[in-house]
Formats: C-alpha cells, structure tokens, sequence
C-alpha cells in the first residue's frame, strides 16, 4: 500500500512496510513513539518539492477544493503508475474519487488510513530526510498565511470589517454629539438664553460661542464668517437686551472648550462619512447605488460581513433590523413588519404610506440580487444596481399615477389613454328642498283652500237643508195671527215682540250651524292638501263651541 502525504513543503509518497499493524488502529500510536519504531512501518518512497510559494498555495487549493494539481498530477503519473496494483492511501475521499476518474488509480480512505497520517505528522521530521525543521516551520507559516488570504479573497478594497467599524462609529458620533451639542445650550443658555432661540444651527450655535466668548463682546465682534447678516443683527440686538445671568471668565473657559470638542468632532464625522461612501462604493457598488451608503452600511454591519447578508434571501433583508417587532407580532398572531432598515432608503422615504410595503417589497428583492452580485461577482461597476433602480423608480411612477397608464397588448409599448367622453344626462339640483320655511303664509294656503272648495262644491247639503225651513215660516206666522186677533190689542203687541225676537234668534242659530258645517268640511279636506290649515281648524273649533253652550244656557 502507498500513502499520499501533503506536506508545506512538497508531497511526499510512503510504502507501507507492514500493512497487519494498520488492523490495530486503537494501538497504532504505539508504533510511532520513536523514530526508529516508524521506520518499521513505513518508508519514504518519492518526495517531490515545490519550487516556490505561489506553487505550494496553487496546490493547497486544489487540495482544498478536491481538484488535482499539475505537480500532484505528475508524481501520481511518476511514480504511483509504476506501481498500479497497489492501492493509494489518501486523507480526502472526494479528492480519492477524482482520483480514481482521471488516473483509474485505486485509492483507500478509512479510519485507519486517517489514523496513520496522524502518526506519520507526528514523526515527518525524522520520516522526511534533507527537510530542516527550521525550514520546515517556516514553510507551514508562509503557506497558511497565503491560504488565508486566498480563502477570504483577500484584497484592500473588499475589507467589509472597516465599513462595519465606521458605521458604527458614525453612530456613536452622533450620539455623543447630540449629548455635547444640548450640553453646551444648556450650559451658556444661562449666560445669553436669547442665542439659542436666534441660530437654530448646532455647529453654528458652538462656532458663535466660542468666538464670542461673553456676551458683552458681540457688539465688538464681526460673525460674518459664521453667520447671515440679518441673523447677525439679531444676535447684536438680542445681547443689548438680554436676561441672562453674569458667568467668570473660568466658566467661558470651560464653554469655550466644549466648544471646540463639538467643532472637532463635526469635522471628524463628516470626513468619516466621506471615507464611509467611498468603501462603500468600492466594496459594494450595486447595493449602494440601490439603498444607499448608510442603509447599505448598516445593513453589512447588521448581518456582520457582506458574504453573510448575501447569503439572506430578499424576505430577510426586508425586514432585517426590525427582528424584535417580527416576533412580538408572531407571538401575538398579528401582522407582521414591512420593512426593517430598509424603510430609510430614498426609494421608500419618497413613497406614500399607502405603497411603502410594496416598494420596499421590491427593493429588497433587488437589492438582494445587488449584494450577492458585489459578494460573489468578479466585476466591481454598478451598472446593474442603475438599472434595477431605474426599474424600480418607474414602477413607483406606475403606482403613483394609479393605472392610468395601461399595458399594451405587446407588453412594449405603453397605450395611450383614451379621450374621456361623457355621456350621462345633465341634472340641475333643485335647492328648494333644502329650505324648511314655508313658501306662502298660512293664511294665503288657507284663503285658496276656500276658493278651490266652493269651486268644486257650488251648492252644500247644509244650504239645501234650510230652504223648507224658510217656507215653512210664514204658515206659523198665518196661525199666530188668527190666535192674536182673538186677545186684546196689549197682549197682541207684546207677544209679536217676542215672536220676533225668538224667530231672529231661530234665523241666526240656522245660519250659524250651516257655517260652521260648511266651514267645518272645507277645512277638514284642506287640511289633507295644507297642515297648515289645521291650525285655523283648531282656532275656530272651540269659539263655535262656547257659542251654542251660551244659547242652550239661555233656552
């Protein structure tokens, strides 16, 4: 049997001298405590050396990656081909069956087989001859390291741990300039209160303060420089008048200083935001052009390098940053985020409420095409993030407009809309319905009420009925004469005075009831036609009422 055994300084082929010990795995060791007990088992065969480090990294990655090297190829070809019977102990089984496909080599990988190269390491100074173990080490040293970097992609320009660092360093600078900036209002507030209210800008607001010093200076000092010259009057005008409280010179001191730490560390964010978007477009161009340097930053810093977010699928970069919203509202069975950091990028910033789940759907879904492109991908222009962002801002055009734009039959071209015609009748709203105020007065609707009455009704029953009580007044009149011409003229004379009266009384009584009956029936059916009409009902009623009482009363 033949062992292949890698080494950082070349490959090196072993015969087993003994295959019975390689059944006692469990012992194995044991033949390797001394060099002498090693040279028992096997013995060097062939050892080829690489020439140089950039051959040894070439064929460590073919080992890595379970491909077989040039140099690896020609010492099988060499030296194992001689000898095809024997079988070839190896320590990678995927690279045993390329192996076996390419060279129709038998090759062995077991335990046993793993168990011996470890024993073999542990003995390779004194198995490999002509191999100082100076040189040694400092071969395996050289060769790690290259494979390292090889292994990350090492590069200066693909370093996502700086974009990570300087993110959140911006953030921490933000912070603290936010605590310093309110301090120092605060604090020289009690001194000149009316400055904070005048320059509303912070870097302005410490630059002004630390050239000013006491307020009684301002009119002595030019702030030309710093600020506008109509705020500039108004900061002059404000110190002749101001309430605030007198300070020494120690505490201006001190103010002053805190000052020129806000000043410094303006200056020092802003050119770290500039140094932020140059790696950003340099690491990850595509998915700066998409969301942006800080969205995109942050995005890497959440993840915790570039290769991690591009192995997130789009949904996860959705709503990355808003994990503990997502599983509150699984807990609680409701909807779950839309968006997590994502939701500051522009594209979403400058939607309506109403379609920011759909942009920042879409975003996410392109943007994390871009990551993997920048992660994986060889070339480092932002062609595709331009032309995804192009798409995607013509989609949120399509939104906004509400579909008045319509897809073509061809799907190319966009149809043009069609002119609006209208065809519905005109109808004019009638206003008077609105109004609760009667039109005419209640007397008027009652006067024409009567008039259309004895329009209809020329002759009532009620008139009809007192004509034969007119005839039959002169018949009573014929009888009472003939009785009276019997009495004396005295009694002649007082009895026609209360006939008369007692007949009058008669006439006037017939004639009021026809009234009232006819009155009474022309205002009940105009009552159906006006309400109104009811109320003169309801007045009229009552008065014919009191007026019979009082004639029963005096019968």
């Amino acid at each position: 049997m033949l062992v292949l055994f890698e080494t950082a300084a070349g490959y090196a082929i072993f015969k087993v001298l003994d295959e019975s010990k390689l059944q006692r795995v469990d012992s194995l060791y044991k033949e390797f405590e001394t060099p002498e007990k090693a040279n028992k088992i096997v013995k060097l065969k062939h050892f080829e050396k690489f020439q140089d480090t950039t051959e040894a990294l070439a064929a460590a990655t073919a080992l890595v990656e379970g491909k077989i090297g040039k140099s690896l190829k020609k010492v099988l070809k060499k030296v194992v081909a001689k000898e095809a019977h024997e079988q070839l102990a190896i320590s990678d089984a995927k690279l045993g069956g390329v192996i076996k496909d390419k060279l129709d080599l038998s090759c062995v990988h077991s335990p046993a087989v793993a168990e011996l190269m470890r024993c073999i390491r542990s003995q390779m100074e004194s198995l490999i001859s002509g191999l100082p173990p100076r040189d040694l080490s400092a071969m395996s040293l050289g060769l790690a390291h290259s494979l390292s970097r090889y292994k990350l992609k090492f590069s200066p320009d693909k370093v996502d741990t700086m974009i990570v660092q300087a993110i959140s360093l911006l953030d921490d600078l933000d912070k603290e300039l936010n605590n310093y900036i309110m301090r120092c209002r605060e604090w020289y507030g009690w001194h000149f209160p009316e400055l904070g209210k005048v320059v509303t800008d912070n870097l302005a607001y410490c630059k002004t303060v630390r050239k000013i010093g006491d307020r009684t200076n301002v009119s002595s000092t030019d702030l030309s420089d710093i600020l506008p010259e109509e705020i500039e009057a108004e900061v002059k005008l404000a110190a002749e008048i101001s309430m605030g409280t007198e300070v020494s010179e120690q505490d201006i001191g001190n103010i002053r200083h805190l000052c020129d730490q806000v000043v410094e560390i303006s200056e020092y964010r802003a050119q770290l935001y500039d140094y932020l978007k140059n790696r950003m477009m340099a690491i990850a161009p595509n998915l700066t052009v998409m969301v942006g340097e800080l969205v995109g930053a942050r995005l890497i810093s959440h993840a915790g390098s570039l290769l991690n977010l591009a192995k997130h699928p789009a949904s996860t970069v959705q709503i990355l940053g808003a994990e503990k919203a997502l599983f509150r509202a699984l807990k609680t069975r409701k909807d779950t985020p839309k968006y997590g950091l994502i939701y500051h990028a522009s594209l979403v910033g400058q939607t309506t409420a109403k379609n920011k789940g759909k942009i920042s759907r879409m975003l996410a879904a392109k943007a994390a095409l871009a990551i993997r492109y920048d992660a994986l991908g060889e070339d480092t222009n932002a062609e595709m993030g331009a032309e995804n962002r192009a798409k995607l801002e013509a989609r949120l055009r399509q939104l906004e407009e509400k579909g008045i734009r319509r897809i073509s039959g061809t799907g190319k071209a966009m149809a043009k809309a069609d002119k609006y015609q209208h065809k519905s009748e005109v109808r004019v709203y009638d206003p008077s319905g609105d109004s609760t105020i009667p039109s005419t007065s209640k007397k008027r609707k009652f006067e024409e009420a009567m008039q259309e009455e004895e329009e209809e009704e020329p002759v009532t029953p009620a008139l009809k009925a007192k004509k034969p009580k007119k005839e039959a007044a002169p018949e009573e009149e014929t009888l009472e004469e003939a009785a009276e011409e019997e009495t004396p003229k005295k009694k002649k004379k007082k009895k026609k005075d209360k006939k008369a009266e007692e007949e009058e009384e008669v006439k006037e009584e017939e004639e009021e009831v026809t009234v009232t009956e006819v009155s009474l029936g022309r205002l009940f059916k105009a009552h159906l036609k006006s309400i109104s009409c009811f109320n003169c009902f309801a007045f009229l009623l009552p008065r014919h009422q009191k007026r019979r009482r009082r004639r029963r009363k005096r019968r």
